[in-house]
């Protein structure tokens, strides 16, 4: 199933931030875009067709959490 990213501005929004390089953690989509539910929005994206890297990062306290990138290949060179 295809996501229309025309119909989902969080996934627009995420989209673009990560195409200009940017990872991003839940943390940052709730701060940027008010988005609570990233690995929903992430599945979207990767049903449309682009290629999303997860990497586990585990802080100061051993706590570990996602962060997702574009690979490569979907990134804007502008």
């Amino acid at each position: 199933m295809s996501t229309d990213l025309t119909k989902a501005p969080q996934c627009r929004d995420i989209l673009a931030y990560l195409q200009k390089g940017n990872s991003i953690t839940h943390i940052d989509a709730l701060n940027l875009f008010g988005c609570a539910r990233l690995s929903a929005r992430i599945w979207d994206l990767r049903h449309s067709g682009y290629q999303i890297v997860k990497e586990m990062i585990t802080n100061d306290n051993g706590k570990r959490y996602a962060a997702y990138r574009l690979k490569e290949d979907d990134r804007c060179t502008e």
